[in-house]
């Protein structure tokens, strides 16, 4: 138990700072596109942070997820499944996740801002609202 609990600590003062930086880059004005492509590298990070935390989680409840072509959706699927977290937040997670997809295979000069920007100003919240969810469950297990 130790491990997991180590291994959640990290994870999460890991996505802490991260949401400093992006705290920092969202504050910027005026913003260049080195500035939009700071903004989602940090994105992209906590939502890894998320996807490392729930991976882990079920592993350690003993669930595993095929690697296939849509484990990313899969993995939010089973946490709801176990009871880690809500299908309210998976929703919100799911913007994060079709970031992810588009940051992973796209270029950084085709980022929105229009896009981009909104999902940054609601990261805190989104995984806040995350944390408090996994701090539950764990609680009740």
């Amino acid at each position: 138990m130790e491990e997991y609990e180590e291994y959640h600590r990290a994870e999460k003062q890991a996505m802490e700072r991260t949401m400093e930086l992006l705290s920092k880059g969202l504050s910027r004005e005026p913003k260049e596109e080195l500035d939009y492509a700071g903004i989602a590298a940090y994105l992209h990070n906590l939502y890894s942070g998320v996807e490392n935390i729930l991976k882990h989680t079920l592993k350690h409840s003993g669930i595993r997820i095929a690697q296939s072509e849509t484990w990313h959706k899969e993995l939010l699927m089973a946490a709801v499944t176990q009871g880690i977290i809500s299908e309210l937040l998976v929703e919100q997670l799911k913007s994060y996740l079709k970031f992810r997809h588009f940051f992973i295979h796209g270029y950084g000069f085709m980022l929105d801002a229009e896009l981009l920007i909104p999902l940054a100003e609601k990261a805190n919240h989104v995984f806040c609202q995350f944390f408090k969810e996994l701090r539950l469950y764990n609680e009740g297990n």
